[in-house]
């Protein structure tokens, strides 16, 4: 099955053109309800483990030491938009423990990630350790498969700078307040001036640069990356100090109710159609995962939104 993301509301670049030098391609994921193998990219499914290397656990030191849990893998040939791995490495794959025990606050995730060359796995390990616990049932993945499409995004709002910046904010604010301003008029349920609301039909959606127009929500491979909770943080790498890019990004809906117009075609019914793989990170937030975009071989960064 194929999902496409409908057509942006409106065209961002004509209304802002220097937002042309800052146009990226991500991957939309859109997982789905499957049953992998080894061999396909994947969220939960089997990873492309050697039968002879040993399966990694996690080292921090808390009760709940065990086998590290399978969450995601990813094969080049499938994914446009991930970044290049380590010397020829074509395949990522994602392991975290199911526990929030982990760094200096003693409450924080555990994130592993591995790359391989594909071609080089002739007997995949089975069957796979898993850990017998669970810590929050948000880590343990629902088999999936998926379905990329590849989509334009601009930066996050908040890392706009200079004019370009100052008038994509203004722009956002009159957007806001013609939209609360249409909801009075309407009486949509609001509390107006008048002290009067009324359960009116609500006016037509206002895109918002920050909703609608810049970062597409849900599970994706490069692109642009999302600060809601923390602002923009460092991306230097930890190895070299230069700039990195976003690797990958482990969202715990596909689209949520101010991201409506990314919910992609088809969408199936029920209530959790935008929990495919019922994950759940940072208090049902995102996972931000920054690789070094001079070596790819450098410490990744981790950032949860």
């Amino acid at each position: 099955m194929t999902f496409t993301t409908p057509p942006r509301p409106l065209d961002v670049e004509a209304l802002f053109p220097g937002l042309a030098a800052h146009r990226a391609t991500a991957t939309r994921l859109h997982p789905r309800a499957g049953s992998p193998t080894a061999r396909d990219s994947h969220v939960g499914g089997p990873l492309l483990w050697p039968a002879g290397e040993p399966w990694p656990v996690c080292d921090e030191p808390h009760r709940h030491s065990g086998p590290l849990l399978a969450v995601a893998q990813l094969y080049a040939r499938d994914v446009p938009d991930l970044a290049a791995g380590p010397d020829g490495c074509d395949l990522l794959q994602v392991l975290w423990c199911p526990f929030d025990l982990h760094g200096p606050t003693g409450h924080g995730m555990h994130v592993r990630l591995r790359w391989r060359r594909s071609a080089e796995v002739r007997e995949v390990l089975a069957p796979q350790p898993a850990p017998a616990r669970f810590g929050f049932d948000g880590y343990l993945p629902n088999p999936c498969v998926l379905h990329p499409e590849r989509v334009t995004e601009y930066p996050y709002i908040e890392t706009l700078t200079g004019e370009l910046g100052e008038r994509v904010e203004e722009w956002e604010d009159a957007q806001e307040e013609a939209a609360y301003e249409a909801e009075c008029e309407q009486g949509f349920e609001v509390e107006c001036e008048d002290g009067h609301g009324a359960g009116g039909e609500p006016p037509p959606a206002r895109p918002s640069y920050q909703c609608d127009l810049s970062v597409a929500p849900g599970w994706k491979a490069g692109g642009h990356a999302a600060w809601n909770v923390t602002g923009p943080g460092s991306t230097d790498c930890p190895g070299c100090s230069r700039g990195m890019r976003l690797l990958l990004t482990v969202d715990s809906y596909e689209w949520r109710s101010d991201t409506e117009s990314w919910r992609p075609l088809p969408t199936s019914a029920g209530a959790d159609a935008n929990r495919p793989t019922s994950v759940a990170v940072a208090n049902f937030g995102k996972l931000n995962i920054f690789a070094c975009a001079h070596d790819p071989a450098h410490p990744h960064r981790f950032s949860l939104q």
